[in-house]
């Protein structure tokens, strides 16, 4: 479980990392596929087919079990023309080195794989002693996917809903299960117990009798309570979590899970503390679920990685992270968002991208999952909303219906950001009497949704010039905060050097520790909370929200002393780190008082 890098790219949208692994595999850094648009996914194994000089047949919408088998095909596209350009970049040749000197070079400088090579290389270049040494040294960057596992749309076949097992994400899961790769699935977006039971169906999530799992789960959490919980449910079922990616709550891109207030130092805290506690019980369990399936239960007990992401800039976070809460990875998204060389977004997207300050980057409602969503003021996508609002015909027309799981009007389901949907929640809207004031407010609530399932998947189709007459052209960009302080067009070797700290590219002397912007962000969202129930107010709904301040308080006080007892970390900000904490805490307490006069 040893990894090359100490971070990792995690996934990004829909396509912005749909075939990062082809761009950074080779050089040992693992990257993340989204497995929701099988549409996107067989447009791009078409293209690259033809680039490679593979055969290809297209899968079309009128074959059995057509979402599965696109999945498997593309990620099996994927797996070989990696395979591919790693086995290229190990046969080293003369001329050809300069693959194998810029894979070296990326690596962190305590590696002792890149110090090795560094020996052998030191006063001459044997290639054929550095080839043989490559083949048995060097290992390709992980091909990971990611589910959400609620998005799991019913799916039907002239009126007739299918089995459960051709919903969404099953489908999914199952083109992931089929297909050759032996890597990771992420999935994220809270638990779907039928989903997990389903993957008991698959030999490849179990381990053999030396531990090894040719197909690992983990999951994305945002607290210590939830992992445990999907840990042993998962478990129960002889099925292991090898990694438990622990995500901020708010300071993230994408969807924003926010937890009750639990900031994430804390939430690390709780992990590192607790991790061969978490190791030992869910094992346990693990344990006698595959006795009682007729299993192999492994020799020993299996290993456990944790991951954290969300927010992390600078080199001295990433490496507090590392050190301090002993995580095993760091992710880094939105950075990456600006280096062409590991992700895919269109020159537009990119230019606003680089463009963008704090007021740019804003924690919307635009989803139609009904989740908090990060995005960036004046995107494409948005504006075609717009123009269509203009014109009186509010919604999309969901070309794709990825997230039709509304069930208010049509049993089959309808998107909130549809057309459809949007004219019959507005007719009924019509009928309620309401005030403008009132009327104003709803009808705004219905028509900010935003077709992100498309719009998030477009910017692959705008890069390679394929056709976008079914989606538009307009582009949903899903940036967390921290994009506000990179501000330039990253090359890859130049963005890895930035995490390791030999170089800088943030220019802005402004920028917040990590921890300190998370903490302004659940302000934020504690006094959006604190309006929206100024006129009508339960107990129940105060409580929560004095919980919600007390749990803020104590991450507070639990980074005070933190910080405190730091001798080495943060020396050159702590300062500005305790002036922020102390300024947060009195503007909680503001918010406290006016929480109990509600």
């Amino acid at each position: 479980m040893t990894n090359t890098h100490s971070f990792h790219i995690p996934v990004m949208g829909i396509g912005f990392t749909i075939d990062s692994p082809l761009k950074v595999s080779q050089f040992g850094i693992d990257s993340v596929i989204s497995l929701v648009d099988d549409i996107l996914l067989e447009k791009l194994r078409k293209m690259y087919c033809e680039k490679f000089e593979q055969p290809y047949t297209e899968i079309t919408n009128k074959m059995a079990d057509f979402r599965a088998k696109r999945i498997t095909s593309y990620l099996d596209l994927v797996h070989g023309i990696a395979k591919e350009k790693f086995e290229e970049l190990k046969n080293i040749t003369i001329e050809s080195g300069v693959d194998i000197k810029k894979y070296f070079s990326m690596l962190p400088d305590t590696s002792s794989l890149k110090q090795e090579f560094n020996h052998l290389t030191k006063d001459y270049f044997n290639v054929e002693e550095i080839k043989t040494w490559a083949k048995e040294n060097l290992t390709m960057g992980s091909i990971d996917v990611n589910i959400m596992t609620k998005v799991d749309k019913d799916n039907y076949v002239k009126k007739e809903k299918l089995l459960p097992e051709y919903n969404d994400a099953h489908a999914a899961l199952r083109g992931y299960a089929n297909s050759g790769l032996g890597s990771s699935l992420i999935l994220s977006a809270g638990m779907n117990p039928r989903l997990y039971s389903y993957m008991e169906q698959f030999d490849d999530f179990y381990p053999d009798e030396n531990g090894s799992i040719k197909k690992k789960i983990v999951l994305k959490v945002s607290d210590y309570r939830s992992a445990l919980i999907q840990g042993k449910f998962l478990a129960k079922k002889g099925l292991w979590v090898s990694e438990y990616r622990i995500e901020s709550g708010l300071n993230c891109g994408g969807h924003a899970f926010a937890t009750e207030g639990y900031l994430m130092g804390p939430i690390l805290n709780q992990f590192k503390e607790n991790k061969e506690e978490l190791k030992q019980t869910v094992h346990e369990i693990l344990s006698k679920a595959l006795v009682n399936k007729n299993r192999i239960v492994p020799k020993t007990t299996l290993p456990l990685k944790l991951t954290a992401q969300g927010g992390v800039g600078t080199t001295e976070e990433h490496n507090f992270l590392l050190d301090h809460y002993k995580m095993d990875s760091v992710g880094w998204g939105t950075p990456f968002l600006l280096v062409s060389e590991a992700t895919t977004v269109d020159g537009a997207t990119v230019k606003s991208l680089v463009k963008a300050k704090e007021d740019d980057l804003y924690l919307s409602n635009i989803s139609p999952l009904g989740i908090p969503f990060h995005s960036l003021k004046g995107n494409t996508k948005d504006m075609e909303k717009s123009k269509r609002m203009a014109k009186g015909t509010p919604g999309s027309s969901c070309p794709k219906k990825f997230v039709s799981l509304n069930k208010e009007f049509l049993d089959t389901g309808l998107c909130t950001a549809s057309r459809q949907y949007q004219y019959l929640k507005i007719k009924e809207l019509d009928q309620q009497g309401l005030s403008e004031e009132d009327y104003n407010y709803h009808y705004n609530k219905i028509t900010e949704k935003s077709c992100t399932c498309v719009g998030l998947g477009t910017s692959a189709l705008l890069v390679y010039g394929l056709d976008t007459k079914t989606e538009g052209e307009g582009v949903s960009v899903c940036p967390g905060p921290n994009l506000a302080y990179f501000s330039k067009i990253l090359g890859l070797s130049e963005m890895v050097d930035h995490i390791y700290g030999r170089t800088n590219v943030i220019t802005r002397t402004d920028r917040p520790n990590m921890f300190v912007k998370e903490l302004h962000i659940y302000l934020e969202y504690l006094k959006e909370r604190i309006t929206e129930n100024i006129i009508d107010t339960t107990d129940k709904q105060r409580k929560y929200l004095l919980s919600f301040a007390n749990n803020l308080n104590e991450g507070i006080s639990y980074y005070q002393e933190l910080f405190t007892k730091q001798k080495e970390g943060f020396m050159a900000t702590k300062d500005q780190v305790f002036s922020e904490l102390n300024e947060g805490k009195q503007t909680l307490n503001k918010m406290v008082r006016e929480i109990e006069i509600l």
